[in-house]
């Protein structure tokens, strides 16, 4: 979207994100509106705009405040130097970035933004939803975030194609869905990721795991391990695959395979690869299952899929077991069982008539273990489960547990009691590791020590 464009999107919408009159110092905000549609008005006549497109953002925004600052001025109605502030900060806000969200996505302490509506926006804190007195003017407004935020990613949404999964330019995910499947008006999520990727000694000290469990998922992953994380929405997959991901020495070349590119990967070889949509003649999409057969004439050392969701789950179980060891994904499940049964359904998907037994071996033999995360009821992540794939016995996947979360009840404020142990199962795993040069110590799997 050209810099006009948002000026006159800005100038016909009059629809700046509503500042409460505690803020803005204004008690009619309908006084507010006004003079920022006045403001918009003479901007667009007053700003050369070949001049400013081809000026940096950080120059563009100081540009715009010289400007607002200077048409303030010269207004009649006299404001405070807060109601210039915020005149100024919602204007920039406007035109370079996504209008009353742009507070939200700036407040590291939210994890995730909901808007129910252009009336209603809800964010994630600290694993709890809570309400904010932040709206949009209308379903115009909260309509021209949402195609700045796609078409910024050449993607679209309309009535033919109401949904759209999208990203932000610093990897956060995007969804978006409108009228007609949307009943009361658009609706908008975005999952926000942090400028810094959290590393193994955040979710230490967050106690998300132990640091025995830390050890040994370093040492899966060192030792090229395929692993499957699963869990719910929300409960932290993607967190932990980057994390897991931080492990991998930085001489491997790594291919990332996601729905919506959202990964940050920081080892220095890494090629990232995205799916596209069907576009209005339904034709040229590209699917995770074509870029996962595209993925194996690339070199790669390592493959990792953001998620796996259909029948690209059996190509990535063969590239498992076809010489791409160290290769990991993520699946929706309510349990490490639930996950196996999960990926035994998907390869159906996939047109194959394979009987159940020849599924599962290909699950088998491809994954090594299984690392099962969860959001509890006071918001926390834990890592509840890490599993051993053993093999098989007749025609069942057979598992053992390593390390687990065991909750003993919910303390008065409603924080979820609990530790963590071992299971006291030495994983057959383990001489792998130790011929990669990665001990695993015996008394890491005495179960009689308990973690809170």
């Amino acid at each position: 979207m050209s810099l006009r464009d948002r000026l006159e999107t800005i100038q016909n919408d009059t629809a700046l994100a509503p500042v409460s009159t505690q803020q803005s110092g204004f008690s009619d905000h309908k006084a507010y509106q006004a003079l920022k549609s006045s403001i918009h008005r003479k901007l667009l006549d007053r700003v050369d705009l070949a001049v400013m497109e081809s000026l940096p953002p950080d120059r563009l925004l100081e540009e715009l405040k010289t400007l607002v600052e200077r048409l303030l001025s010269e207004e009649p109605l006299a404001i405070n130097e807060a109601e210039r502030k915020s005149m100024v900060r919602d204007i920039q806000h406007e035109v370079l970035g996504l209008g009353p969200l742009e507070p939200l996505l700036a407040d590291p302490s939210i994890a995730d933004i909901l808007v129910n509506t252009y009336r209603q926006v809800y964010v994630e804190r600290r694993g709890k939803l809570e309400k904010t007195d932040v709206t949009f003017e209308n379903d115009a407004h909260l309509m021209k975030i949402i195609d700045k935020i796609v078409s910024r990613i050449g993607r679209r949404i309309d009535e033919s194609s109401p949904m759209v999964d999208a990203r932000l330019p610093d990897g956060s995910r995007v969804n978006a869905i409108i009228p007609p499947l949307a009943v009361d008006g658009p609706l908008l999520s975005i999952r926000k990721f942090s400028v810094t990727p959290l590393r193994m000694d955040d979710v230490l000290n967050y106690k998300t795991l132990t640091p025995d469990m830390a050890e040994i998922i370093e040492g899966m992953v060192k030792a090229r391990l395929n692993l499957l994380i699963s869990g719910g929405t929300g409960s932290g997959k993607t967190t932990l695959l980057n994390i897991l991901s931080g492990f991998i020495p930085p001489t491997e070349r790594i291919v990332t395979i996601e729905d919506a590119a959202e990964l940050q990967l920081q080892q220095p070889h890494v090629v990232r690869l995205e799916t596209r949509p069907p576009n209005i003649e339904a034709k040229g999409e590209v699917t995770q299952r074509a870029l996962l057969r595209n993925s194996l004439r690339m070199r790669p050392d390592r493959i990792i899929v953001g998620e796996v969701r259909g029948a690209e789950v059996l190509d990535m179980l063969q590239a498992m077991n076809t010489g791409h060891d160290g290769s990991m994904t993520t699946v929706h499940a309510n349990s490490p069982r639930d996950a196996i049964t999960r990926l035994e359904n998907m390869i159906g998907l996939g047109g194959l008539t394979l009987p159940p037994k020849a599924m599962r071996q290909q699950i088998s033999s491809a994954l090594s273990a299984l690392i099962h995360v969860s959001r509890l009821s006071d918001g926390k992540r834990k890592i509840l489960s890490i599993e051993e794939i053993t093999g098989m016995e007749g025609d069942i996947i057979t598992t053992q547990e390593i390390f687990a979360f065991v909750q003993t009840g919910v303390a008065p404020d409603g924080t979820v009691l609990g530790h963590f142990r071992a299971s006291g199962i030495r994983p057959k795993f383990a001489e792998k590791l130790r011929v990669h040069g990665i001990p695993l110590r015996d008394e890491m799997f005495d179960p009689t020590r308990l973690y809170e």
